[in-house]
């Protein structure tokens, strides 16, 4: 799993430092990594990180085979809410959230993090 490009992050908060953000992961697990996965989202709970930067999971859900699609099958799909694009990259940048954001990176073979905003 790549980590977060650091430019990426710079254009994406400067496009709108207060606007709310949902992100859409799509996330394929390395062989074994959905055990280690569950232990990063139990950290993310306990550890009091997504209370500090108003992080909701709106939704998580397990994959299953695709019907159309050009990416392939992805195991895990979630959609997390973030009051601000500031929120976000201040949480990632936490010392407390880089304590073990390593079992998210040892957990995913392939990930998309995709930043959406309201169209509707």
């Amino acid at each position: 799993m790549s980590a977060l490009d650091a430019s990426a992050l710079d254009e994406f908060l400067a496009a709108d430092p207060n606007g709310p953000v949902v992100m859409l992961n799509l996330i394929r697990f390395a062989p074994g990594g959905q055990a280690k996965y569950m232990q990063y989202i139990e950290r993310f709970s306990s550890s009091g990180v997504n209370e500090r930067y108003g992080v909701t999971i709106v939704y998580a859900g397990v994959g299953h085979p695709s019907l159309a699609a050009d990416g392939g099958d992805w195991d895990m799909v979630a959609l997390v809410s973030y009051p601000s694009r500031q929120n976000f990259v201040d949480m990632v940048n936490d010392p407390d959230y880089l304590e073990f954001e390593h079992l998210r990176s040892e957990a995913v073979a392939t990930a998309v993090l995709q930043p959406t905003t309201a169209a509707l």
